[in-house]
């Protein structure tokens, strides 16, 4: 099994590495276009991008923000991919070329990818019970005794037809219900919590920004701050301002750990993880949880705990410097918005080194190198 999840994780990292640097790209030039900042690089408006009588965008390729526009969408194009990319090469590995469309069918709906209907919203650990549940059935099925005349049909119409229904429908009836409800039960739990212990809900929060690192949990936990963001507005001084800033610190934490990781002991690491580590650094940087999932999709035993230790230091950290921010996103790029700003870098950096120093040890426990 660790050898299926591996190619699915080398075939990803691209997807990742080169989509989040792009948008990190976007994030940077857009704090650079004049009379904007990085935060709004999504937005044509604001980064100045014109349209035509028809409304397609005009890209001036002397304006900054123009630029920023530009290559932040190109970096989401590429990263929307890499949880199929990740479902499809599972399932390839299991079945060979007759599981990549059924893989692809099963990523594709765990992110509800071009605006499926159908998507289920289990982010990344739904794309690998999905492509495991594709390559097995796409590899019981290319066993089945037919006829000589079906043969040629099998890996190219009838395995990835069949295997295309039953890993659809074990997503959408199967995975669905359960995450979702429980993703339901944990955002009523959190606003429970309120903003009087910050320091429980720091914790809480920095557990899910990490659990599955821009999946369903996580994206419970980052609603839930933009959502008091939204309703504290103008305010002065509001607890939501430290929810805010506790989610992003602690979404910038498992990357940056990951990252520092490699660099500790190189040699736990394959040389794929090594390159990846590389990007991570601009990744955690950025507010790109996304950055250290081919870490834990290789090794969830280890990595998953640690990161999510990491990320539960940071936001308590957090909690007690009571550091502000009234940006959604963005990570280093709107350092300027956070409040005490050298005691919100204090606590990433002291999560990134938990986090780091906790994998390390983990991935040595019985290893001799």
């Amino acid at each position: 099994m660790r050898q299926w999840l591996m190619t699915g994780v080398s075939y990803m990292i691209p997807f990742v590495a080169a989509g989040g640097i792009l948008i990190a790209l976007g994030f940077l030039l857009g704090a650079a276009a004049a009379g904007t900042d990085g935060i709004h690089a999504y937005d044509a408006e604001k980064m100045g991008v014109a349209t035509d009588a028809n409304g397609s965008l005009i890209i001036n390729p002397l304006s900054v923000g123009n630029w920023a526009f530009l290559i932040f969408w190109l970096g989401k194009a590429a990263f929307a991919f890499f949880v199929p990319v990740l479902a499809g090469y599972i399932a390839y590995a299991i079945a060979d070329r007759p599981g990549i469309a059924p893989g692809f069918v099963a990523g594709a709906l765990a992110t509800g990818i071009d605006g499926n209907p159908l998507g289920t919203g289990t982010g990344f650990l739904g794309a690998i019970l999905g492509g495991l549940v594709a390559g097995l059935v796409a590899l019981w099925i290319s066993r089945w005794p037919v006829p000589n005349w079906v043969k040629p049909l099998m890996p190219v119409v009838v395995i990835p037809l069949l295997a295309s229904v039953v890993a659809g429908i074990a997503m959408v009836f199967v995975f669905k219900g359960p995450i979702g409800a429980l993703m339901a039960g944990l955002n009523n739990w959190l606003t429970g919590i309120g903003t009087t212990q910050l320091i429980l809900l720091g914790i809480v929060i920095g557990l899910m920004m990490a659990f599955d690192m821009g999946g369903p949990v996580n994206k419970v936990a980052y609603t839930f701050g933009v959502t008091g963001l939204t309703a504290a507005g103008a305010a002065v001084a509001d607890p939501r301002f430290v929810v805010m800033a506790i989610v992003m610190a602690a979404g910038m934490t498992p990357p940056l750990g990951m990252a520092l990781a490699t660099v500790i002991r190189k040699n736990l690491f394959s040389d794929s993880e090594r390159e990846n580590g590389k990007a991570a650094w601009l990744l955690g940087a950025s507010f790109i949880s996304e950055g250290a999932i081919p870490f834990a999709a290789a090794d969830p035993i280890r990595v998953i705990p640690s990161i999510m230790a990491g990320s539960a230091v940071t936001g308590a950290l957090v909690a007690v410097f009571g550091n502000e921010l009234r940006a959604p996103h963005g990570g280093i790029f709107v350092f300027p918005l956070v409040s005490n700003v050298f005691t919100y870098i204090l606590a990433v950096a002291v999560g990134t080194v938990v986090t780091a120093l906790l994998v390390v040890v983990l991935k040595g426990v019985g290893t001799k190198k």
